[in-house]
Order: structure tokens, then sequence, then C-alpha cells
């Protein structure tokens, strides 16, 4: 294999043992046991546990954009919707383990791979709203996407026991989410 075909493997086998058994899990060793690569091959690859770490968080970050970036142009075009949007995102932070992943690094001290996730986001949101859109429009799609990103996250973290406890559906963080999209499509003059 190529070094960029050897690093996807790794990349996705570290995303397959964080959804299996959590970050606590995405170590050098385990991924080059799953994928029949030594530790110090992956050490090659990575630096560190923390390299790899940072590496799948841009690459979970990266996938997830790019699918969601799909799904807001297709809302814009009319064959796609505001919820679309929103489980994409939810799912990328809950059953994708970002969000147990963004927790883990924050708690373990590992704040900077952080950076790959929040340049990502910024990214795409300056993507999908280029430079000569109204300056109003650019900073509702920043509000929009900083809100969603938090109630995703905190969803992720606290959101199946926070509506058990409060008796409310689980689905009410992400109905709440469809509707700020729809107000901030809607304020942007896009039909949905």
């Amino acid at each position: 294999m190529s070094p960029e075909e050897s690093r996807a493997v790794a990349l996705e086998a570290a995303r397959a043992l964080l959804i299996e058994a959590g970050p606590q899990s995405v170590t050098l060793k385990a991924v080059a046991s799953r994928i029949g690569r030594t530790h110090a091959n992956l050490l090659h690859h990575f630096g560190s546990a923390s390299g790899l770490q940072k590496e799948l968080a841009r690459h979970l970050a990266q996938t997830v954009c790019d699918s969601i970036g799909d799904a807001v142009r297709a809302t814009r075009a009319g064959i796609g919707s505001p919820r679309e949007v929103v489980d994409l995102t939810f799912d990328a932070f809950g059953q994708e383990g970002g969000g147990a992943l963004a927790s883990w690094m924050l708690a373990s001290g590992n704040e900077d791979a952080l950076n790959p996730i929040i340049e990502t986001i910024h990214t795409l949101v300056d993507d999908l709203n280029p430079e000569e859109v109204a300056h109003d429009s650019q900073r509702s799609m920043h509000e929009t996407t900083f809100s969603l990103v938090l109630l995703a996250l905190g969803d992720a973290l606290l959101g199946e026991q926070l509506a058990e406890s409060l008796a409310v559906e689980r689905t009410t963080a992400r109905d709440r989410a469809e509707s700020m999209m729809i107000a901030a499509f809607e304020k942007n003059g896009i039909e949905v």
C-alpha cells in the first residue's frame, strides 16, 4: 500500500474503534492490531497517539462536512430539507462518535486536536456563504451553525439522559434545530 492508502486504512480502523468502543479505544496499538500493522508503522504515519486522534478528528470533520455541505446545497436547490442537514450534524456528533471524541480530547488536555474540526466547519460555512453574500446573511449562517453544532454536541453527550429525566421527546433538540434552520434559510431568502 502507498503511504496515503495506509493512512486511510488506519483512519477508517480508528473510526470503527471510536464508534464501537469509544474514544479511549483509539490507540496506536489497537489500530495497528486491527489493520495488521505494527505500532512502529503507525507511529511513523501519525507521530503519536495524539497525532492519530488529531488526524481522526480531521478525517471525521472533513467526511461529515462534505455530507452536510451536499445536504445544504440540495436544500438550497429545493431537493433536500433542513431536517437532513440537522440529522447529519446530530448523527456526526452522536452515532459517528464526534461528540465523544471531542469531549475526550478536551478532558485529556488535547484541545488542539479539536482545531481540525473547528477549521473544517468554518471552511464549510464560508464555502456555502461566499464573501459577496451580504454581511447579515453571513452572520446569520455563522450563528445558525454555531447553535446547530452546540445543540448536536450537547445532544450527543447528554441528550438521552436529559430527555428521559425531563420527560421530553428524544427528538426535541433536533426539532428545535430544524425550526432554527428553516428560519435561517427563510431569513436569507432560501425557499424550503
